[in-house]
């Protein structure tokens, strides 16, 4: 027999909060999805969970569903692979020793990237802190919202397309484990993964097949194919692995509000991808408002 949903729609399954690169609490988020007609929104904080209480508790009080999630930072050699997940638990120790080790690399490289901009450009490290949120986890769009403030860059978008471009010089790659292994750790930890944006890059730098089979067996649960940033080709290619592969598909705005463009709501999941999701999530429950 079903069980009746108790979330309501539309459904946007990858935001971001102050806690890590968004430029809204946990609790202006919510209250930003329901003024835009959302019925279910996900927080997915870069490599933490600390604005999972606010947002809750923002959740209850506007009547909107929160699906308590992450991104978290994965690595295939010198690729960046951000896997989003959904309702883990956030006490695993495994999976938190991992978020740590991540954080803490996340911090470093900023450190040193600030260092090696600094030679050319006015910039410091207080400068980027006092464009980071408290216990925030640390980040290039920190570096990025500095580099506006000072001048350097017209908006976050301008900043990441010149000083911060790896072909300028200052970027520094930082830790992050495999996605294979990033999604064993999730799943440990009760929670659901899905590769966020996939097709970002051309087809040839699409997951490789063999690589997408392994972390199926694993358990990848699916795909976010509905985008803005997931390029056409790769995403039609992907479309077709994931029939064959059986996974889902997801879509979200990858919110981060002025921090870049993207707007609430304009790419949503399917009601019935969110139920497989809530009937897989072991490690924590949705919020229901």
């Amino acid at each position: 027999m079903a069980v009746a949903r108790q979330f309501q729609g539309p459904i946007d399954l990858h935001a971001h909060s102050s806690v890590s690169d968004g430029t809204e609490t946990p609790a202006e988020l919510v209250r930003a999805a329901a003024a835009a007609g959302l019925g279910t929104i996900a927080l997915t904080d870069h490599d933490s969970t600390a604005g999972w209480a606010e947002a809750s508790a923002a959740a209850r009080t506007e009547q909107l569903t929160l699906i308590p999630g992450m991104e978290f930072s994965t690595r295939v050699q010198y690729a960046s692979v951000h896997l989003l997940a959904y309702l883990f638990d956030p006490t695993d120790s495994a999976l938190l020793a991992e978020m740590t080790r991540v954080r803490a690399a996340r911090l470093s490289r900023a450190e040193q990237m600030v260092a090696r901009i600094g030679v050319d450009y006015d910039l410091s490290w207080d400068d980027v802190l006092a464009q980071t949120a408290p216990d925030a986890t640390v980040g290039r769009p920190h570096i990025a919202d500095a580099l506006v403030a000072r001048g350097h860059a017209r908006n976050r978008s301008a900043a990441f397309a010149n000083i911060l471009h790896w072909k300028a010089g200052y970027f520094q790659p930082h830790y992050a484990p495999d996605p294979l292994r990033a999604i064993e750790l999730v799943r440990a930890a009760g929670g659901v993964p899905v590769i966020a944006h996939p097709a970002t890059r051309g087809i040839n730098d699409v997951v490789e097949e063999s690589r997408l089979k392994t972390m199926v067996k694993a358990g990848l649960f699916g795909l976010e194919l509905e985008h803005r940033e997931n390029n056409p080709e790769p995403t039609a290619h992907l479309y077709k692995l994931a029939a064959e592969l059986g996974l889902f598909v997801t879509g979200s705005s990858d919110y981060h509000g002025t921090g870049k463009p993207n707007r609430l709501g304009e790419n949503t999941t399917a009601p019935e991808v969110l139920d497989r999701i809530i009937a897989e999530g072991r490690g924590s429950a949705p919020v229901y408002g």
